[in-house]
């Protein structure tokens, strides 16, 4: 499984989530337009810049082409995002981590949130951003917890249900649509969860520094 990072040109990474993100195998560094800014001020040279190059610190393009490949395209019917994601299919990856999705532009950050549901059914894709971590889920899964962790839950539809096993607030055959209902800081009673999801995809998360402190990915 090929797993990437994704820098995206919102609210900048901390050093520390892209350094766990490495060890656990995400073995390449993306990097949507301005995204590239805020890895080299980092110290990172990322694999790849792909973007149309509107928002790129051009100053800084002869300092790393050596060790960078940059990409230009310059349509405009997609997101420098979604042009990474598409480059990232072709080459084959199971999963990506965005980071700097959000925070600066609220549109942004809408767009972003609707990725991850657009490139389902072809790519994972997970969001962090302000300490928290988003991961979509269908089907059934299995999650390491930590006892008292607090995990959210957000649906979009009335066809989506959710069973859990392991949280304080339980969910039995639930649906939960988006601006109708949610499981907003529901809580871990235990070291894992189990949710069961019929006909659709939710959105889990949770506290990264939290994952990140006991390796819960």
């Amino acid at each position: 499984m090929k797993k990437s990072i994704l820098i995206a040109n919102g609210a900048a990474p901390k050093k520390s989530e892209i350094e766990y993100l490495l060890r656990k195998n995400f073995t390449e560094i993306i990097c949507a337009d301005g995204g590239f800014n805020a890895a080299v001020k980092l110290g990172y040279s990322p694999n790849f810049v792909i973007g149309d190059f509107d928002s790129i610190d051009k100053t800084k393009i002869k300092l790393y082409e050596e060790k960078t490949k940059f990409i230009k395209i310059k349509r405009q019917n997609d997101t420098d995002v979604e042009k990474c994601i598409k480059f990232l299919i072709k080459k084959k990856y199971s999963e990506i981590v965005l980071l700097g999705a959000l925070g600066l532009r609220l549109d942004h950050s809408i767009s972003n949130l609707g990725i991850v549901l657009k490139f389902f059914s072809q790519i994972k894709i997970s969001i962090i951003g302000s300490n928290s971590y988003l991961v979509p889920y269908s089907n059934n899964v299995i999650l390491k917890t930590k006892a008292n962790e607090t995990i959210s839950i957000y649906a979009f539809d009335y066809k989506t249900k959710i069973t859990s096993k392991g949280l304080l607030y339980e969910l039995k055959n639930d649906i939960l649509p988006f601006g109708k209902r949610d499981s907003t800081s529901n809580v871990a009673i235990g070291d894992s969860i189990e949710l069961k999801i019929k006909n659709g995809v939710v959105f889990v998360v949770r506290d990264f520094n939290k994952i990140k402190k006991y390796d819960l990915i």
